[in-house]
């Protein structure tokens, strides 16, 4: 279930899948899907899970079905690195796109997209730098204060830790709402994260169970 805000005058749903649509624009916002970063680890030699990829387009697969997205912009860190061009990884994505050809798809580009190189021609994705200026948004990666728009943003991978009794703690992602800057969590499913605080000008929405809940 969605969680309606209105920031900044638009009204933004904070979604449990861990994205944001947004109704005025049919525009749905992803950060740091990072796909093929699980194929970058394993061409390193490194054990990791497989089939990453492959949930995390299942989960956009749903977002996109269930709404009416006219348009997806990534904010940054599309691909992990150089290892996420596997065949694999990228037949996964075609197919992704085949099913999804009329969707306007733009990529912001992020700190891994530097390093991993842009997206395949063939997946029709336009590549730009940042910001890219929407409405009263300043849509980037990086969470860097815009001198005129409110920023959306990702890179960091916000986090919050939930404290119960003693020792227990819940580890869960979050979107943090701020005057200035907004954070999105990780898309990617196989990505860390770094924890953040509210503070009096921050709010954050945690996500669990199938939901999102403000934290009082």
């Amino acid at each position: 279930m969605h969680y309606p805000l209105t920031v900044e005058g638009e009204e933004l749903w904070l979604l449990p899948d861990k994205a944001v649509y947004w109704p005025a624009r049919r525009c749905l916002l992803i950060a740091d899907a990072h796909f093929g970063k699980a194929s970058a680890y394993r061409s390193l030699g490194q054990p990791v899970p497989q089939g990453t990829t492959t949930a995390n387009l299942e989960r956009l697969d749903r977002l996109v079905s269930a709404l009416p997205c006219a348009q997806l912009i990534f904010l940054g860190d599309f691909l992990h690195g150089p290892g996420s061009h596997a065949s694999g990884t990228l037949n996964a994505i075609r197919a992704w796109r085949e099913r999804n050809r009329t969707l306007a798809l733009t990529l912001i580009r992020g700190n891994h997209d530097k390093s991993a190189g842009d997206p395949p021609l063939d997946l029709g994705i336009e590549v730009i730098p940042e910001p890219l200026l929407m409405g009263p948004f300043a849509l980037q990666h990086e969470p860097d204060a815009h001198a005129s728009h409110h920023v959306l943003a990702g890179h960091v991978h916000p986090v919050y830790h939930l404290r119960g009794k003693g020792r227990q703690r819940l580890r869960l992602p979050c979107f943090q709402i701020g005057t200035q800057v907004s954070l999105l969590p990780a898309f990617g499913a196989f990505t860390g994260g770094y924890a953040v605080e509210q503070a009096q000008d921050q709010r954050i929405f945690v996500i669990g169970d199938h939901q999102v809940w403000p934290i009082q």
